[in-house]
């Protein structure tokens, strides 16, 4: 089991807009349903994402966070395109292997190796747009773009969870 961060070019903010979070979710959801990964709790927030998730056989968890990096960017850049080019701007990459650069390159994977650090990290994410500096809801259970639902009130909108303490 993985505690994955990652953060957009620059710490913008991408990822306001619902439709875009959708992204997100369509990744974790296409992740879950190619029996790749177990999503077990995941955040999306203005600038960043943060995941817990478990890599099924015979991928490893580094693959599932390049393959969620490269379909969300090219998702991005489909959206923006029609959406907002200009937008597009923003996320030009100095870089020849690529046209534009939405991910910081320094994602963070920790891995989890027991329940309570499980638990802790889910704490973490979860009560992450609450903080002082996000103000993105009242309670953590209010923000829809979360998996605090599935583990406060058995909430199934995101039917690919799967619950953490069944992997770990």
């Amino acid at each position: 089991m993985w505690f994955f961060s990652a953060t957009i070019n620059s710490w913008k903010h991408l990822l306001e807009p619902d439709s875009l979070k959708e992204v997100i979710i369509n990744s974790l959801k296409w992740h879950h349903e190619n029996k790749r990964a177990a999503i077990h709790g995941f955040v999306i927030m203005p600038n960043h994402i943060h995941l817990v998730w478990s890599a099924h056989e015979p991928f490893q968890h580094w693959q599932n966070e390049t393959s969620l990096l490269r379909n969300t960017a090219h998702d991005f850049k489909k959206h923006l395109t029609i959406s907002n080019p200009e937008l597009l701007t923003h996320y030009t990459s100095t870089q020849a292997d690529r046209e534009y650069h939405f991910w910081e390159r320094r994602s963070r994977s920790i891995e989890i190796m027991n329940r309570d650090i499980a638990w802790q990290k889910l704490g973490y994410i979860h009560h992450n747009p609450i903080q002082g500096k996000w103000r993105l809801a009242e309670f953590p259970e209010d923000y829809l773009y979360s998996s605090v639902a599935f583990y406060a009130r058995n909430d199934t909108t995101y039917s690919f969870l799967r619950h953490y303490m069944d992997y770990i």
